[in-house]
């Protein structure tokens, strides 16, 4: 593959994640989810196409500068989701425990 096809799959890659970090402000976690879908479709296909070949520096500047910016907006995201994942994690544990007593012990709405 040609380097500008390969710096145009990393700048898709960097359109993609900052779609991502824009659903994950607006905590559109479905959206946010499909985008991922893409973007590890795209990152699967950089994988693939990505040998290691010469770059102007100006291409290899251009490619570190949209690297720096996937890996911006991956730290953001993250940043995002983890407290939500969190409090989502603690919300279904408590869900599940409930659930575990009230099995137990019934809820009291024998009729």
């Amino acid at each position: 593959m040609e380097s500008l096809e390969i710096i145009s799959l990393y700048e898709n890659v960097a359109s993609l994640t900052n779609q991502m970090l824009n659903a994950a402000r607006d905590r559109d976690w479905e959206r946010l989810s499909l985008l991922e879908s893409d973007c590890s479709l795209k990152v699967e296909a950089i994988k693939t196409a990505d040998t290691p070949t010469p770059l102007s520096p100006e291409l290899k500047e251009r490619k570190i500068r949209v690297i720096k910016k996937i890996l911006a907006d991956d730290r953001e995201i993250r940043d995002i989701t983890e407290p939500w994942m969190a409090e989502l994690s603690q919300l279904m544990r408590s869900s599940n425990t409930a659930l575990k007593v009230n099995t137990a012990y019934g809820t009291g709405n024998a009729a």
